[in-house]
């Protein structure tokens, strides 16, 4: 029940290009069978493979050390975003941790007297 299953994918994963049919560029051409049959025969095309849609990207040592300077840009970034909203919670927590103190010290006083 605890164990966790893996799915099973029936079909290869990866780049699917659809079929499709190019029609022939060339002429009709008629066969002579054992058999006298009218059929007309196109010749068959071997489809060209797809070109890749996605370009190769090649990064020269400047653009690499652009990259991961920029890198290192966005992580200091965030990380002075999430710190300063670490204090900002702090710093609330603590004022409303003192204001809790002072009205039960407050409402105290007032049962005593």
């Amino acid at each position: 029940m605890l164990r966790p299953r893996i799915p099973t994918m029936p079909t290869p994963t990866g780049i699917v290009t659809p079929l499709t049919h190019r029609p022939a560029t060339g002429p009709v051409v008629q066969h002579q069978h054992a058999t006298a049959c009218t059929c007309q025969h196109t010749p068959t095309a071997v489809p060209a493979p797809a070109a890749s849609s996605a370009p190769a990207i090649r990064l020269t040592p400047t653009g690499l050390l652009v990259a991961v300077g920029g890198g290192a840009a966005v992580v200091l970034v965030v990380g002075a975003v999430l710190v300063s909203l670490l204090l900002a919670v702090a710093i609330t927590a603590a004022s409303v941790a003192v204001c809790a103190v002072v009205l039960r010290s407050l409402l105290n006083d007032s049962r005593q007297r």
